[in-house]
């Protein structure tokens, strides 16, 4: 049986189980979705040593966008702020790692903290365009297999994802309908999967109504960061710092205890 297969049938397990909808098992499990959701698991479950797991996946815009506005750099630092705020905090279990860039290249798949790649200007030169809506959907369904991977193994998990963009949906092919992003957000928040789903906007001059964009796609309204709400008085590299610093605390505090996951209220309560 192939790998997607593999995918196929887990995402179908969770579909007659009631954990998500057969709409959502559905769009998972079309052959090219799959296979970039494929890319992004990490190891052999079996080679994980824990008795709990914390994910913590980050999608970043990898636009033309960022780089002409010359916050390239600032979205590097940010990167590497929070892979190493996560490996110098004391955890509870493992924390795994995951970093895709929104043109679909993964930077790494699931892996320990200590082996993340940190991003400089040899792997993340950002010149695309903003799928944000299909990125979305393939981090989520890679996100949601590997917590249902850990799940069917007795291994306790729980996961925070950060989706960073500059600017609106441009250039999704798969689903250009934020309706179906949300379809999969609701189903992930509202199953029995332990998930934080947060989405921070790069300020874009103002163009961009960040809190709409979010809302439509379903991120629930604490854990969004729009910079006009978060840093209205602030340069750029500052304001995207401050928000990647954001994320950063919020992903240490879930790897911490289950107990602080549950408390968690959204980023103005970090």
């Amino acid at each position: 049986m192939s790998q997607t297969a593999n995918l196929n049938k887990l995402f179908q397990g969770a579909a007659e189980e009631g954990m998500i909808s057969q709409g959502t098992a559905n769009m998972l499990s079309l052959v090219d979705v799959g296979t970039q959701i494929q890319a992004g698991l990490g190891t052999n479950i079996d080679d994980v040593d824990a008795s709990e797991v914390t994910l913590v996946a980050m999608l970043i815009d990898d636009s033309g966008s960022i780089r002409f506005a010359n916050n390239a750099q600032s979205v590097r630092d940010g990167h590497n702020l929070v892979i190493d705020s996560i490996a110098g905090a004391r955890q509870s279990g493992k924390t795994l790692v995951h970093t895709r860039y929104m043109n679909g290249h993964v930077l790494y798949p699931f892996i320990t903290v200590d082996q993340a790649v940190k991003m400089d200007n040899h792997n993340y030169n950002p010149m695309g365009g903003t799928p944000l809506y299909d990125q979305t959907v393939i981090i989520l369904g890679t996100l949601m297999a590997e917590m249902l991977r850990y799940m069917d193994n007795g291994v306790p998990c729980r996961a925070i994802l950060g989706v960073i963009t500059d600017g609106n949906d441009e250039g999704s092919e798969k689903f250009r309908d934020p309706a179906k992003v949300k379809k999969v957000i609701d189903d992930v928040l509202m199953s029995e999967l332990s998930c934080i789903i947060s989405a921070m906007g790069i300020d874009d001059g103002g163009r961009t109504d960040f809190t709409k964009v979010f809302q439509e796609m379903g991120v629930r309204d604490e854990w969004i960061h729009d910079p006009k709400k978060f840093n209205t008085k602030e340069k750029n590299e500052s304001a995207i710092r401050k928000m990647f610093q954001m994320f950063s605390r919020s992903a240490v505090r879930a790897s911490q205890s289950a107990g602080n996951f549950a408390s968690m209220g959204g980023f103005a309560t970090i």
